[in-house]
């Protein structure tokens, strides 16, 4: 389980987060519920906007029951005989064909025949007279027969309601692939014309527009089902009339309808059956009204080899839809566009397989913000993702304007910034994480802006392990047993002791720069130059182990003035050692416990060279590759040349006197050639003269507090000299 914690915290939370929220935003595309549907449709609202389909002022009119006509003939429904006048005008401008956007279903209340049954006062030969004449139903039946005529028909779903049992006339339609029944838009009740229109008629289609969820049309089905039966569009009708088409056909496939075809126009359409409006701006142009169309001020151009709609605009016929382009557009405008779009084969088209490719997209949009976020920096990145929303746009846009093809951009671009606005939260929030986690990891050991450089920098602390060049502290209590005896009656008082003094010293560790390693019981252990880098880590340690032992001098003098009674209180001594040298820096320790740490031969020289402090009477020591590299900043005195105990080489030793000030005094200038005088006739053997240096140090030295260091020596001269006595 560790182990598989620790594979997915490389992989990435940020990833993980990602992928899971990915596989869902897929999910939902799959269901598509309306709030995708809709951010689809308004974006290619925004195309049909920016880019209408070019006007055809040849192809459609319109004649229109506006206002002026109803001011003019009065309320609707008109006289047949008017609406018959209409399509005799009609036929004899040249209209190729006639579609109506209005229904008869009920007789003419104007008919003579009714007239003869409901008015009254009428005498019995002007009721006979009325009978005999024909009645307006049968005149305009006479005029649509004269005439290509495609009379409308509404679908409708009033609950309750019976629908008509006589069979409908309707164009024969083909198939080819599964029964398109399943797939297309369905109306249980199909309300027709009278029957003496409906036969006299040459075709039959529904006028049923069904807007979407948002109450706008952008869709109309060409082809539909209504009572249980296929019925023709009255666009589609009027243009399989028109070019003398017998058969409807239509092409299926297992994921519904995928064209409808009259004669050599084949029109795409979704798997319902409903065909995509490329809208073009209104053009007044193509409408007539009907009054003009009546009273003969209509030229025959404007409708000769034309195919005509009759319709209305006027507001209280409650015939206005909301389309993309237009807040209230008369509905048999839509009828008008849908041909025209099919006659120019300009028609938009939305393939079963363009979700799927838009899915595929996403997914990959997706998943290369979610290989990149974690890696690649914010200001690339964010160039990145707007080239590939660029490019998806563009793509979009001209499949929309050069293919007639729609491709939904807002599913893509949504879900992979969804995904990049979760990587980046995931990833601030991590980041966030890991800076508490090494604020808390290291508040002890380093000082506080190292510790910011490391939270907003953490790609600096290599964890596991790395070899690294560090210079290494050692510092320990001199004569703490005896300290603790005096303590053993009081373990708080000593707890309190060592927490006073460890409090100043570890201060001045992480005040330059160090990094404290761990406490062990009376003893310290630092190292410089890592987690962070530190150019300078010799000086700086150097200048740490002479600030606590100032803070030291500091603490017993204030530990003096607490005594009671003037009482003498034993000062603390602390001997510390500095050694630089190549270390393996990092977390060690077990997957329940670890610690950051160092390893290697540095380590244990800088411990040898504390305890040596006791030896040689001075408080710190440092290795010989540490004094090279402070040099003239520090006063740096070489100790000797021994062979450390676990070396197998021997290693010059050295005293850290001071700082640059006492390196640059002349008294420390005359100790030095003097005290290396000594060690030169020292390891020459020449015993009276290396005392006599000795001598001549000792008066250099006063105020450098070497008198044990020299003693050690003058010890040393006298037992060689009595061994090499002895010897003779």
């Amino acid at each position: 389980m560790i182990a598989l914690l620790k594979r997915l915290r490389r992989f990435g939370i940020g990833r993980i987060v990602g992928l899971l929220l990915l596989v869902s935003l897929l999910a939902l595309r799959v269901w598509d519920p309306r709030p995708i549907e809709a951010l689809r449709q308004k974006s290619f609202d925004i195309y049909q906007l920016m880019y209408p389909r070019a006007e055809r002022q040849d192809l459609v009119a319109i004649v229109d029951i506006d206002e002026r006509c109803l001011l003019a003939l009065g309320q609707w429904p008109w006289p047949r005989t008017v609406m018959a006048d209409m399509v005799s005008k009609i036929t004899e401008l040249g209209g190729t064909v006639i579609g109506f956007d209005v229904l008869f279903p009920e007789p003419d209340r104007s008919s003579p025949e009714v007239a003869a049954t409901t008015f009254r006062g009428l005498d019995d030969a002007t009721k006979e007279r009325l009978q005999r004449l024909p009645g307006n139903d049968a005149v305009f039946a006479d005029a649509i027969q004269a005439s290509k005529v495609v009379l409308g028909q509404s679908g409708y779903r009033v609950s309750g309601t019976a629908p008509m049992t006589r069979p409908a006339a309707q164009a024969p339609i083909a198939t080819l692939g599964p029964d398109p029944r399943s797939f297309l838009v369905d109306f249980p009740h199909l309300l027709r014309n009278l029957p003496v229109l409906d036969e006299a008629a040459q075709g039959h289609g529904l006028f049923s527009i069904t807007p979407e969820g948002d109450g706008t049309v952008r869709r109309i089905p060409v082809v539909a089902v209504a009572n249980q039966t296929v019925v023709p569009s009255l666009s589609l009708e009027m243009l399989r009339v028109a070019t003398g088409a017998g058969v409807i056909l239509i092409k299926t496939d297992v994921s519904g309808v995928r064209s409808v075809s009259v004669q050599d126009f084949e029109i795409p359409t979704d798997g319902k059956g409903r065909i995509w409006i490329h809208f073009s701006a209104p053009d007044l142009s193509k409408y007539i009204s009907a009054i003009d169309l009546l009273q003969g001020r209509v030229p025959a151009d404007r409708i000769a080899g034309k195919m005509v709609l009759i319709g209305t605009s006027a507001a209280g016929l409650l015939d206005l839809k909301v389309t993309p382009i237009h807040a209230a557009l008369p509905g048999v405008e839509l009828h008008a566009q849908l041909l025209e779009s099919a006659l120019t084969r300009s028609t938009l088209s939305r393939p079963s397989y363009t979700a799927f490719a838009e899915i595929i997209l996403a997914a990959l949009l997706s998943l290369i913000v979610i290989a990149l976020a974690p890696r690649v920096n914010a200001g690339p990145l964010f160039l990145l993702g707007g080239m590939i929303a660029a490019l998806t746009l563009s793509l979009s846009w001209y499949s929309f304007a050069y293919l007639d093809l729609l491709i939904d951009y807002t599913f893509p671009l949504t879900s992979s910034f969804l995904v990049y606005a979760v990587l980046i939260c995931t990833n601030y929030m991590t980041v966030s994480a890991d800076r508490r986690w090494i604020r808390s990891a290291f508040s002890q050991y380093l000082s506080p802006d190292l510790i910011e450089q490391l939270a907003h920098s953490p790609e600096k602390l290599t964890l596991g392990g790395e070899q690294r060049e560090l210079t290494v502290l050692f510092s320990d209590i001199r004569g703490f047993t005896a300290i603790s005896e005096s303590y053993k009656d009081d373990p708080q008082g000593l707890t309190a002791l060592i927490n006073r003094l460890f409090t100043p010293l570890t201060k001045d560790i992480v005040k330059h720069h160090g990094t404290i390693d761990k406490y062990m019981g009376d003893a310290i252990m630092a190292f410089w130059n890592a987690p962070l880098t530190d150019s300078s880590h010799e000086a700086n340690a150097c200048e740490a182990a002479l600030a606590m032992q100032q803070s030291l001098e500091a603490l017993n003098a204030q530990r003096q003035q607490e005594a009671e009674d003037g009482h003498l209180v034993t000062p603390l001594r602390i001997g510390i050692g500095l050694n630089t040298g190549v270390c393996v820096v990092g977390n060690f320790g077990s997957d329940l416990h670890f610690n950051y740490s160092v390893l290697g031969d540095t380590v244990n020289l800088a411990s040898r060279l504390e305890g040596l402090t006791k030896e040689y009477g001075v408080p710190i020591i440092i290795g010989e590759k540490t004094a090279q590299a402070v040099g003239p900043q520090f006063a740096v005195l070489e100790l000797d040349h021994l062979q450390v105990r676990g070396k197998q080489d021997p290693e010059r030793i050295f005293a850290l006197l001071g700082r640059a000030d006492r390196a640059s005094d002349p008294d420390f200038g005359e100790l030095l050639e003097r005290n290396e005088a000594m060690l030169v006739a020292y390891r020459c053997r020449e015993w009276s003269q290396a005392l006599e240096m000795i001598l001549l140090c000792r008066e250099a030295g006063k105020d450098f507090g070497l008198d044990d260091y020299y003693d050690s020596y003058i010890q040393r001269i006298r037992h060689q000299a009595d061994a090499s006595a002895s010897s003779k």
